[in-house]
């Protein structure tokens, strides 16, 4: 079996791939392979199309290629909330949180990634045209092996953006070389409070592989747990999957990265956040109608989640 994330050198989608380099799949009997397959749209036509059989992605990413989410479920989070950051030039001196700063300004941004920052941008009061704010790919960001972060974090040093819209080793890369400065922090407080819920890295699969192999959907989902509870009492096991994946530097990085983001490691998947990702999505027009919950969360696999709290 495959499961593809988006951004491979990255925090974002980390559970993903430690519980494929720590062995935690192979420990319930699942033979799974890591793919990276960017944009994230991309990795879901990939398992719409039957060429891999899980996505570690953007939650409401989904929508792309299964439209009013039929089709797909998620299984389970790979952690809370929305967890991009929005970092500018540091010569630019914007203050954290202070969105009127990005007036004329060009932000780099993934497909489907870059809805988030939009309708954030239009809650906080911004028009876009009117402030003429661009929100675009990034310069050279190009085919299905790119890892975003890395490649904002250089177009920013380059000077070919004046910020992006990433995931948190981007963010660290840019500020230790001392080219960026954090202007929003979603998952920490930043920004309108309602976008914590647009979306958060996720589990997804689709209904046949539910229907078909129920054991394996609980075992996936089972494996994600056990990776979280794992870098939970023993964050440095990042850095050991971090040498088998990513370059020297960003591995350097990645134990501290995760360490930050054990807060939010919960797999469980709200009814509250499902709420709020719907709206988000009708609001961005890539969701028609108001899905139930059990459209959207494989429910079969909520008693894994739940040994998740007592561990």
């Amino acid at each position: 079996m495959k499961i593809a994330v988006p951004d491979l050198i990255s925090n974002s989608y980390f559970p993903a791939a430690a519980a494929v380099e720590l062995g935690f799949f192979n420990e319930l009997g699942l033979d799974v392979e890591l793919e990276l397959i960017f944009p994230v749209d991309k990795a879901y036509e990939a398992l719409r199309d039957g060429k891999i059989d899980f996505v570690g992605g953007s939650a409401h990413s989904a929508l792309a290629a299964f439209p009013d989410w039929k089709g797909v479920k998620l299984l389970c989070a790979q952690g809370q909330g929305m967890y991009w950051f929005l970092v500018m030039r540091s010569d630019l001196k914007i203050r954290r949180g202070d969105l009127s700063a990005l007036k004329g300004r060009s932000i780099g941004a993934a497909p489907w990634v870059e809805m988030g920052l939009r309708r954030l941008l239009m809650e906080a009061g911004l028009d876009l045209e009117r402030d003429q704010i661009k929100i675009a790919p990034v310069p050279g960001a190009v085919g299905k092996s790119v890892n975003f972060g890395l490649n904002a974090a250089k177009a920013l040093e380059e000077g070919l953006i004046d910020g992006f819209w990433a995931n948190g080793m981007g963010t660290e890369v840019a500020v230790r070389r001392g080219v960026g400065t954090i202007v929003l922090d979603i998952r920490r407080g930043d920004g309108p409070k309602a976008c914590f819920n647009y979306t958060m890295a996720s589990i997804a699969t689709t209904d046949d592989v539910i229907s078909r192999s129920p054991d394996v959907a609980a075992a996936v989902t089972r494996a994600i747990v056990n990776t979280q509870n794992a870098l939970k009492r023993h964050p440095d096991l990042a850095t050991k999957v971090g040498e088998k994946l990513f370059p020297p530097f960003e591995a350097s990085l990645i134990a501290d990265l995760i360490r930050r983001d054990l807060p939010y490691y919960s797999p469980s998947i709200s009814e509250e956040f499902v709420a709020g990702m719907n709206s988000f999505s009708r609001d961005v027009d890539i969701l028609r109608n108001d899905v139930p919950y059990s459209s959207v969360v494989a429910t079969s696999v909520i008693s894994e989640w739940q040994k998740a709290e007592t561990v």
